[in-house]
């Protein structure tokens, strides 16, 4: 089993950055897949981004492909997510995610955190 928590979040301007931390507890953090998920007001919760039990996989959704960068450092049990040129439609609660599969589908994932708020102004 693994706790997730989220940091990172805040407010910021368009074409601004910012970098977003999941630290994980639990002995196995190493052999989950580690993904990030976004939820805006109103909609269903979206994949963002993805990054395999070693680091050597990741994978992006078209929207945020080439501005948002996952990371993870498993001596620290810590996933990352760099995002750059953030526009107002970025603007969501953030949440890490840890799983068994290299997917995008939410429903894969079985531990989450509590999540962390971006907010992008225009």
């Amino acid at each position: 089993q693994v706790q997730l928590v989220e940091s990172g979040g805040g407010l910021v301007q368009a074409g601004g950055s910012l970098r977003l931390s999941c630290a994980a507890s639990g002995r196995t953090f190493s052999s989950y897949v580690m993904g990030w998920f976004r939820q805006a007001p109103g909609k269903e919760r979206e994949f963002v981004a993805y990054i395999s039990w070693s680091g050597g996989s990741t994978y992006y959704a078209a929207s945020v492909k080439g501005r948002f960068t996952i990371s993870r450092d498993n001596a620290k049990k810590m996933v990352y997510l760099q995002m750059n040129s953030l526009k107002p439609e970025d603007t969501a609660v953030y949440y890490c995610a840890a799983g068994w599969s290299a997917t995008d589908s939410k429903s894969e994932y079985a531990y989450w955190g509590q999540g962390t708020q971006v907010t992008v102004s225009s």
